[in-house]
Parts: C-alpha cells; sequence; structure tokens
C-alpha cells in the first residue's frame, strides 16, 4: 500500500503496532493519541478499526488533564516557529497560530468533552483556510502551507476575491476568531482543573470595582460596569503592568455593559491608556483580550481601518495594526530617552494610523487623523501638535539619514527647519527607532542606527538643548500666604484626584516629610510643583487616593502634616513596610532607571533629574536621599505620566549656593543607587 503512494511523491506518516502497543504508546505522544482521534476505515478487518478508534476516545476522555499540557506545549512550540497567522504577512495557514492545526486541536479538546466550545465560531474559518490551502496547491504545484506575497494575488482571483489584499483581511479576521476560541478554552480548561484550588486563592482588591485572583485581573462580582466608564482600560492598565492576564470573563462583562468615555477623556483613563501602552511585552495579550471583544474600536473608532490590514511591503512581517502594536512595545524600552514618555508610547501606537486609505499620503494624513484624536483623549493642544509632528514625520531621521550628507551643514539646517523644538528631535529619534526594529533587521540595520544617532547628535548640537521646566509662578493669594508664615493647607476633591496646596516654612527635609505623609495616608503623587520663596515652601500637589482607604479629611491630613514637620510623628517603618510589599508583587520589566545632574543651566541651584518606573512613596524615597545627604530642595516639578516617572528638583547645598561638580555628580550616583537597590 506504501510503495504506490511513496511513487507517487506523497509524504505519509506510518507505523505498525498491535492495538495493546497503540494504547501504551498513545499514552505519551500526543501526535499519536491526536492521530488516532480522527481514525477512517479504509480496508481489512472494521470491527478491529472500531475498537482502535473506541480505545483512543475513551483514553483521551479519560487523560485529559495529562494531555492537556502537553498539547498546549505543542501549541506555544508551533507558535514561536510558525508566529500568529493573523498578523502575517506571509503566513503558514495550516501551522501558524490560529490556522488549521488549531482548528483540529480545538475539535480533539471538545471530543473530550472535557469542557464546552463553542465549534460553531470555527465552521467559516476552516472553510476558508481549506480553501485557501486548495487554491494555494493548485497555483504552486507543491504541498507548501505558506501563503508568499508573490502568491497571494494568484490565490485571490482563484477564490474571486478584490485583490490580494482583500484576501488577506479575510484571513486575518478568520484565524482571530480561531485564536479567540483557543484562548476561551484554555480559560475553561484552567478554570475546571484549578476549581478546587481556586477556591483557596484570596480575592483582593487591588483598584475600584477591581480584584486579583491568582494570575489574573477581574472586575469584581456585582460591581456595576456601566457606571465607570473607566473599569476598561483601568483594568487593562494594571494587568498589563503586573504582567498577568486580563479575565476573559470580566473582558466580555465589560464589552457586554460597555459605556461611553466622555470627551475628552478623563485624565486617570488617559494615563491608563499610556500605562497600558508602556508596559512592553505583557501589554500585547491583554491589547489583543480587548481588541477581539471590540473594546479597542468602541474607544478609538480610528481602529477599525488599521484592524487586520495587510501591508504588501516586504520589508514588513506583521499586519498594520499588529505593526503599530510592536513598535509601541519597542518604545516601551526607550521612555528614559525622552522627556515625554507618554508622547512617545502613544505616538508608537498610532504612527501608522493613516496606512491604507487610497490616495493619501499616510503620514500627512495620519496626523490629521491624530490631532482630533489627541484631543479626544484628552491631551494639550501642543500635545496634540507634538504627537501630529510625530506621525507627519516619523519616516523624517532615517529618510535623510541614508539619503544625503550628514557631514553637510546644509543637511542639519533642513533638520532643524522641519523639527523646531530639539523636545520633538528626541521623540522622533526613540520613534524612529522603535519603528525600525519593529519593522525587523532589513529595514533597521546597525548602519542605519548609527547614522541616525550621528544625524540627531549633530542636530541637537545646533540648538539650543532642552530647557528644564521652569519653576512655578506664585499667585497674589499664595504670596499673601507666604506672607502670613504659617503652615497652611487647602483641599480641593476633584473627583477621580485630589489638589492639595501646602504652604509651609521651608527647613531641611520639607519636601521628605511632606511626601512621607502622603505615602502613610495613600496618596499617590501624580504630579507636582514646588517652590521656595522668601524661606517658605508653596507646594501644589495632585494626588490619587487608594481605594482601599478612605479620603482622608482636610483637618487629618493638616495634623498629620503639622506633627511630621516638628518631629513627634515617625513615619518611616509604615513607608517602608508599604515598600516592601510593593516589591512582594509580580510586575513587568522596565527600563533602567536614569539620575542626571545639571550644573550650568540655572545660576540659583543645581538640577537633579530623576526618570524612572513609578513606585509607591518614590518622591519620598528621592527627598530622603537628597536630605540625608545634606542638600536642600528648594523647588520640584513632579509628573507621572502613564507608568513613568520624572522627577526635576532644584537643589543648593545649606547655604543656598548651587553644588559644585563633584558634589552634584557624588549626590547622582548615591540616588541611583540608592533607587537601584530598594
Amino acid at each position: 500500500m506504501l510503495n504506490p503512494l511513496w511513487n507517487l511523491g506523497r509524504q505519509i506518516d506510518y507505523s505498525v503496532r498491535t492495538r495493546a502497543e497503540t494504547k501504551a504508546v498513545a499514552r505519551s505522544d500526543i501526535k499519536v493519541i491526536l492521530g488516532l482521534l480522527d481514525i477512517r476505515h479504509l480496508a481489512g478487518n472494521e470491527d478491529f478499526t472500531i475498537a482502535v478508534s473506541n480505545d483512543a476516545n475513551k483514553q483521551w476522555r479519560s487523560r485529559i488533564r495529562s494531555y492537556a499540557p502537553m498539547l498546549r506545549e505543542s501549541m506555544n512550540q508551533r507558535t514561536e516557529t510558525f508566529g500568529e497567522l493573523a498578523f502575517l504577512l506571509e503566513p503558514d495557514i495550516k501551522e501558524a497560530r490560529g490556522g488549521l492545526r488549531d482548528i483540529t486541536l480545538i475539535r480533539s479538546l471538545a471530543k473530550s468533552e472535557f469542557v464546552p466550545i463553542v465549534l460553531d465560531r470555527l465552521a467559516a474559518s476552516e472553510a476558508l483556510f481549506a480553501n485557501v490551502r486548495d487554491e494555494l496547491h493548485g497555483v504552486t504545484g507543491r504541498t507548501r502551507d505558506q501563503l508568499l506575497l508573490t502568491e497571494q494575488d494568484a490565490v485571490a482571483r482563484a477564490m474571486d476575491f478584490e485583490d490580494a489584499d482583500a484576501l488577506m483581511l479575510e484571513v486575518s479576521k478568520a484565524a482571530r476568531a480561531v485564536d479567540y476560541v483557543m484562548q476561551l478554552t484554555w480559560y475553561r480548561i484552567d478554570e475546571r482543573v484549578n476549581r478546587f484550588s481556586l477556591r483557596r486563592i484570596k480575592r483582593t482588591p487591588i483598584a475600584k470595582g477591581l480584584e486579583r485572583f491568582g494570575n489574573e485581573i477581574g472586575v469584581e462580582p456585582g460591581y456595576a460596569i456601566a457606571t465607570d466608564p473607566g473599569l476598561g482600560l483601568r483594568a487593562a492598565a494594571i494587568a498589563a503592568q503586573r504582567g498577568v492576564r486580563l479575565s476573559i470573563e470580566s473582558t466580555m462583562r465589560i464589552a457586554e455593559e460597555f459605556a461611553d468615555l466622555p470627551t475628552p477623556w478623563p485624565r486617570q483613563s488617559r494615563e491608563d491608556l499610556v500605562t497600558l501602552i508602556g508596559a512592553g511585552e505583557s501589554m500585547i495579550d491583554v491589547f489583543e483580550a480587548l481588541d477581539q471583544e471590540g473594546l479597542i474600536e468602541r474607544w478609538i473608532p480610528e481602529w477599525s481601518h488599521v484592524r487586520f490590514l495587510p501591508q504588501r511591503n516586504v520589508l514588513h512581517h506583521h499586519t498594520v495594526d499588529r505593526h503599530m502594536l510592536e513598535t509601541a512595545v519597542r518604545a516601551a524600552t526607550l521612555t528614559r530617552q525622552v522627556h515625554r514618555p507618554d508622547l512617545l508610547l502613544v505616538g508608537a501606537l498610532f504612527h501608522d494610523i493613516g496606512k491604507g486609505y487610497p490616495g493619501e499620503d499616510h503620514s500627512d494624513f495620519g496626523a490629521e487623523l491624530i490631532w482630533p484624536l489627541a484631543k479626544r483623549l484628552g491631551f494639550s493642544e501642543a500635545d496634540a501638535d507634538a504627537l501630529a509632528a510625530m506621525v507627519t514625520y516619523h519616516l523624517l531621521l532615517p529618510s535623510v539619514a541614508t539619503r544625503r550628507d550628514i557631514d553637510d551643514p546644509q543637511t542639519i539646517e533642513y533638520v532643524r527647519g522641519i523639527v523646531k523644538t530639539a523636545d520633538l528631535l528626541e521623540l522622533l529619534h526613540a520613534l524612529s527607532i522603535a519603528d525600525g526594529e519593529a519593522t525587523g533587521r532589513t529595514a533597521w540595520t546597525e548602519w542605519k542606527a548609527v547614522l541616525v544617532d550621528n544625524l540627531v547628535e549633530r542636530t541637537l548640537a545646533a540648538m539650543q538643548g532642552i530647557e528644564p521646566p521652569p519653576q512655578p509662578e506664585l499667585s497674589a493669594a499664595q504670596l499673601a500666604k507666604v506672607a502670613k508664615r504659617s503652615l497652611s493647607l487647602e483641599v480641593l476633591d476633584r473627583g477621580d484626584v485630589l489638589d492639595i496646596e501646602i504652604v509651609a516654612p521651608d527647613r531641611l527635609g520639607l519636601l521628605s516629610a511632606i511626601t512621607a505623609v502622603f505615602a502613610v495616608s495613600r496618596l499617590d503623587v501624580r504630579s507636582a510643583k514646588t517652590r521656595t520663596v522668601d524661606q517658605m515652601a508653596v507646594m501644589n500637589w495632585i494626588v490619587n487616593v487608594d481605594i482601599n482607604v478612605p479620603v482622608p479629611s482636610r483637618e487629618g491630613l493638616f495634623d498629620l502634616i503639622e506633627r511630621a514637620l516638628i518631629g513627634t510623628e515617625d513615619l518611616r517603618v509604615r513607608i517602608n513596610e508599604r515598600i516592601h510589599s510593593y516589591h512582594r508583587r509580580p510586575g513587568i520589566l522596565v527600563p533602567p532607571l536614569v539620575v542626571t545632574a545639571f550644573t550650568q543651566i540655572v545660576a540659583d541651584a543645581t538640577i537633579i533629574v530623576v526618570r524612572m518606573h513609578d513606585r509607591p512613596a518614590l518622591l519620598y524615597s528621592v527627598a530622603t536621599a537628597i536630605s540625608e545627604f545634606g542638600v536642600d530642595i528648594k523647588g520640584a516639578i513632579v509628573s507621572t505620566l502613564g507608568a513613568e516617572a520624572f522627577d526635576t528638583l532644584y537643589v543648593t547645598d545649606l547655604n543656598g549656593a548651587p553644588l559644585s561638580t563633584s558634589q552634584a555628580l557624588e549626590l547622582a550616583q548615591q540616588l541611583q543607587l540608592m533607587l537601584s537597590s530598594s
């Protein structure tokens, strides 16, 4: 029987075993048991075939708990080798994740009757893939299953699609449907396998309406999702930052009970989006969970056009939407290189939003799309302008660096004429790197990276550089409080944040004492501006309140601050406990922190800049370390952009003079060491 098949060039996987031997091998070999589940009788003793089939099905159902890990491992290995069908430009229809092999796997799991599986969702995808595969074999005359760019037009014509893009759009949609059923199936398997242990897993509230259980973030049972439009983004940001999954059940609930965000978005929702994007690799699975339930399109309608959109370009390996996600992942590693990490992350995610519109330059049209989108997200007009410029010119630096002489002064002037500020230049530089790396080694070589670096360095040298944020101007009301020379406190509740103003006599360690009070009160600093005038410090704080504690009263805060300032309240132990608790949480890998000292930017102070991933009591840790160094903090500009902290501190020695260069460098090194080890 085999010789004629071999002579025809057919690849046949065969074995000769007794019935008992077949049962024994099927115990440990996942490929054997999967093959037996599809057994069909061709010739010979049909009763024997039926017996072997019955053995296999009985064994599959009874041992599914032991087979499931092997099945998942084989699926993960295939994904590692062949990638995800939905996002590849030249996918393997059979082996890639979301393809025919996964459909077979899901049907096999259904035969175990271990969990309910929605097989009807697979029918259309399976039919499409089978037809594409048949036509591919016919077009090429080979049994290869990878759908190359050079063959897509012919397959599309054979299947009566308008063009290859229309074909690949349907292929991507079908693969996403399969992958979603696969994820839902594994979720249900895990839920059943761990049902007993799940009863013992502590469900811990972690944010308003959300709880953590095991390695999942989910919505609290009974929580009114429809009354909290920001819940979905909040859940996604927390899940991505902690490197855990967003519960599929909760994601479905968020979609079913969806409530539109107001326009513009609240600040917290915008920061949650930035926090989600900034989580790097762990962002992708969370983002995909939201996208599969249609949530991304409902928050950001512009996403609909690029979703699944193929790009017939040999330099690219992914669809447009997946390429933008991969660019955002790379951008998350570069946040320490820019002054506005939030703009970098948002710009990276949407840099190709203008692709796929006939007759339009995708950079120019993308800028037209992102400006109103940025405003809707709650960015200022200046920030919207910056994002539009990033999208318009995201190809500028690589293009100029590789096509013009960067030693020619006119080249530098050309770039300066387009890129007006150093802030925008550093954003475009980081975006160029992220975009190039996400495209692939063919598009972003070491040679190109060096050319772009040199172009940016020379252009920055021709600019004035990036000035630090100016210390805040004081209002007449604040100056009147300064004149009273006593402690004053005002607290304004703005719904999602508290706006706190403090005026207090300046002294060494003042910022440390105030941030200590905030830390033990579970107030997380989002931004702050402080300035010392006439020996009085004026501080404006924007803080979030931890959901697990009541909102502190003005009187309670005033009393705690007063006691901290006169030294009767030692808060160190409580703060260290909170920091220690935070470090026990699993989380994502983040870029290393950066501490920089500037000694010649302003005349009356030394500037210390700290850039790092945010964490509880961070500003307290920074302020305490500076005070222990014997240095006074005269002003601070603090920003938390998504999950990134950017703190600028104006410091002097105890005589009110700027630090020497050696003192400034020593302080920066001490801060770097302390923050890295704590």
